[in-house]
């Protein structure tokens, strides 16, 4: 088993960490509602792994990483296609469903559906649904971009629910030149 670390940065929406391993990004962690406490979801999520506090610590990857996920949340259009993941641990249907949402450009989305129909599973939106709230990647994989039927906003996992994936929307619309809530489809 390789060795894992952690680290806590601060971003746009508040403290985000990064956990990894030798073979990349094991997770991705959102803010929870203050640092300690996105702190001690890291030592919950990731028992064995010793945090690293020092930016100059970090493996070349790993500030590659914060660097991409602090961009996309202060509102720079990016897709973090280039951060390597550690997907050793993630069944292979999410792999799957989180390999085209990863897809999903800056300022569009997708249905829980219309994944479920791209992956050849027409009847499998509640679990492409799961497979999205079990993400462990956010925002790197971006699941706040898949949304209910008819672009409603439901159900997300991360700290503050809802509410958290709308505004990481609406800092994409803006990055992307829409106003908000006309995320385009993806086709």
């Amino acid at each position: 088993m390789d060795a894992l670390f952690f680290h806590c940065y601060e971003t746009a929406l508040g403290t985000c960490a990064l956990a990894w391993g030798g073979q990349g990004i094991v997770g991705s962690q959102l803010p929870e509602e203050s640092a300690a406490a996105t702190r001690d979801r890291m030592r919950v999520r990731f028992p064995a792994a010793r945090e690293v506090l020092a930016l100059e610590q970090l493996p070349a990857q790993v500030q590659q990483a914060r660097a991409g996920v602090q961009a996309l949340l202060a509102g720079e259009p990016r897709d973090l296609l280039d951060i390597v993941l550690d997907e050793r641990g993630v069944p292979e249907f999410n792999r799957q469903v989180l390999a085209l949402t990863r897809r999903i450009p800056v300022g569009q989305t997708l249905s829980y559906g219309e994944i479920a129909s791209r992956l050849g599973q027409p009847g499998a939106a509640r679990a492409v649904g799961r497979a999205e709230g079990s993400n462990p990647f956010a925002p790197i994989v971006p699941c706040h971009r898949v949304m209910g039927a008819g672009g409603v906003g439901t159900g997300f996992s991360a700290h503050g629910g809802v509410a958290t994936k709308l505004r990481l929307l609406a800092i994409e619309a803006r990055a992307t030149g829409q106003q908000i809530g006309e995320q385009a489809p993806l086709f």
